[in-house]
């Protein structure tokens, strides 16, 4: 998994997998896109300052420490099923 924080605009995406998207889907806030087989392949999720401040609770400081530095990209070990 790779994510992106883009602070000006609160806005975090998450890239789940190398498929090709065959459609998106809009949601109270954000968008998912999805593979032809209905797999999320991006999560992009509108003012994500919210949710990374209820994340902190469990997400690892280190992680953390990621998001809020001027790395414009961060990988994340993820296995999708």
């Amino acid at each position: 998994m790779k994510a992106h924080y883009d602070k000006e605009e609160d806005i975090l995406m998450l890239t789940l997998s190398n498929k090709k998207i065959d459609d998106s889907y809009e949601t109270d806030n954000g968008i998912v896109e999805v593979a032809s087989d209905g797999e999320p392949v991006i999560l992009t999720i509108f003012q994500a300052s919210s949710l990374l401040e209820n994340l902190g609770k469990v997400i690892p400081k280190n992680i953390q420490r990621k998001f809020w530095s001027n790395e414009s990209a961060v990988t994340i070990p993820h296995r999708i099923k």
